[in-house]
């Protein structure tokens, strides 16, 4: 069970004081960057700004405690912001939790299965695609609050099409004063970083730009008149049991998915990449549980959907942390924010935090990755890229992720169909062919066919073109490298040997590999053949070939 078992646990045998200096500080850095990126978020989720600090607190603290990483820092991420923003238009915020919920449970069981390991074989081109499409639905629906443009119309859209058009048709309603506040978040964001690196920049971005909204009485979109009801104090339990209907289940159970999907591959990936800044080694099924837990909480108590954050994480790291207290004292830096300046948070311009998430946005696009990809891959990884990225943009995170991982096993399995040959040796004369060596002189009326590749229903219809001559008395299949075979495979090797039988042509097995033979075993194949038919290597096969061919 300690694969189970928190990494809290683990680190507190040796825990000094001297750490926990380094874990209050940074923990309350951590928070400083965490504040307007919650706030940000949340707003790009379509819910209200504190829901995202609520996120960042009750997760937050419940994945530091329970997770299976020294260093994990869990809250909200981009990678929702387009999920959540559809769920509440189109269900509202019950929708929305009953989806979080059922994405927390859906992680727990991931992870109690064991699935943590799982996650890997996810195809690169599939999380580099998405990513990317994220990032720009990110980018796009940030405009209208950094231009300050308004829908004059009423017009609520979902879809990146449908923003596109709402943005071009009131072009005209810019508010150029808020694009200049805009503009100057943007080059703090950029510039503070390259004079000093303890103070996030996006913290300064915020108060800078408040400030002079608030003191020269700009006409610029707030937090405040947005979202007239922050109100500051703890948050209160969202839930009752009205919501969870089962016709309320069944239209998010979709949505829920894609939630438990994201969050445990992006928590993950944080996960992987801490291990390599700190050399340690996280526990992925706890990590699972973690997350899956710290949902449930966060949509109990007003949030949105968590995950780990690979940026938070970073900075965690720098910072000289190496334990999950840190994380917990960023939550708790959270919740006295919440208390008692969360009335304050009403102050910040809305072009600021558009600003905000274009940083966000652009650091999580991952466009190197992406165009590197584009160079080098082989052609189908590079159509799996362009057709995810491309649904994500266009229609959804769910559509882009079903169709790419089809698209992923159908390329990889008629590319192991290519790779996967059964071809037949010939019967040659030693002393004729030096480079015979490798063969050899095979008993009379006896063919022999070498299989290379795993055998699935992709390459399993191979297994049937062999046929075996007239005067054949004898066909060694050899299965040296056939790492695998699935049921239809098996289908198939029997389907051959009902056709050597009804040929009076012997069947012999040689050097069938473990997987293959407990397949074969299961299906009751061995004893139908006859145990004596499977050989260890090819001499032992050609042995019994020839001791078939001399009865005969």
């Amino acid at each position: 069970m300690k694969e189970f078992k928190p990494k809290l646990f683990s680190v507190m045998k040796d825990y000094t004081g001297s750490q926990l200096v380094k874990d209050i500080v940074a923990g309350i850095i951590v928070a400083i960057i965490a504040l307007p990126l919650s706030i940000a978020l949340a707003i790009a989720s379509g819910v209200g700004p504190e829901a995202g600090i609520y996120t960042a607190i009750v997760a937050g603290f419940i994945v530091s405690f329970l997770g299976g990483s020294r260093v994990q820092i869990a809250g909200p991420t981009a990678a929702f912001a387009t999920i959540v923003a559809g769920i509440v238009m189109k269900d509202g915020t019950e929708g929305l939790i009953v989806a979080t919920i059922m994405a927390g449970i859906i992680l727990i069981i991931m992870g109690l299965c064991r699935f943590g390991s799982l996650l890997k074989y996810i195809p690169d081109p599939i999380t580099t695609g998405f990513t990317a499409g994220i990032a720009v639905t990110l980018f796009i629906g940030q405009i209208k609050d950094f231009t300050g443009i308004t829908y004059q119309n009423g017009e609520k859209p979902v879809e990146t099409a449908e923003k596109i058009e709402a943005l071009i048709k009131n072009i005209s309603t810019i508010n150029w004063t808020g694009v200049l506040i805009g503009l100057l978040a943007l080059a703090i964001l950029i510039i503070w970083p390259m004079i000093f690196k303890k103070i996030p920049g996006s913290f300064i971005a915020v108060i800078v730009t408040a400030a002079i909204v608030e003191i020269f009485h700009l006409d610029v979109n707030t937090i405040g008149k947005s979202f007239s009801d922050i109100t500051a104090g703890l948050p209160g339990l969202s839930i009752n049991a009205s919501m969870f209907s089962f016709t309320m289940i069944r239209e998010q159970l979709t949505n829920a998915i894609t939630i438990a999907f994201l969050a445990g591959v992006e928590s993950l990936l944080s996960a992987v990449v801490a291990d390599s800044m700190i050399g340690s080694k996280h526990r992925p099924n706890a990590e699972l549980v973690a997350q899956g837990v710290g949902n449930i909480a966060s949509a109990c108590f007003g949030g949105i959907p968590a995950t780990g954050a690979i940026a938070r994480t970073a900075a965690n790291i720098k910072n000289g942390v190496r334990t999950p207290i840190a994380g917990m004292v960023h939550s708790v830096t959270l919740l006295i924010v919440v208390v008692f300046l969360m009335p304050f948070a009403k102050l910040i311009p809305m072009p600021c935090i558009a600003a905000i998430l274009f940083q966000v946005a652009y650091n999580m696009s991952g466009w190197r990755r992406f165009v590197k990809q584009l160079k080098s891959s082989p052609k189908s990884d590079i159509i799996v890229l362009v057709i995810t990225f491309v649904l994500t943009v266009i229609f959804d995170l769910v559509v882009a992720i079903e169709v790419g991982v089809l698209l992923a096993a159908v390329l990889f399995m008629h590319r192991m169909s290519e790779v996967t040959q059964v071809e037949g040796w010939k019967d040659v004369d030693p002393e004729n062919d030096p480079d015979s060596i490798i063969l050899r002189v095979l008993p009379q009326n006896t063919i022999v066919y070498e299989i290379n590749g795993p055998m699935f229903f992709a390459t399993a219809g191979k297994i049937l073109q062999i046929s075996p001559k007239e005067g054949t008395k004898v066909l060694v299949l050899r299965m040296r490298s056939v790492s695998a075979i699935d049921a239809t495979a098996m289908r198939n090797l029997e389907l051959l040997y009902e056709d050597c039988c009804q040929r009076n042509v012997q069947l012999v097995m040689s050097h069938v590999n473990e997987q293959p033979m407990h397949v074969i075993t299961k299906a009751g194949f061995d004893k139908k053949l006859g145990e004596e038919n499977f050989c260890p290597h090819i001499d032992d096969a050609l042995a019994r070939a020839e001791q078939i061919v001399t009865v005969r």
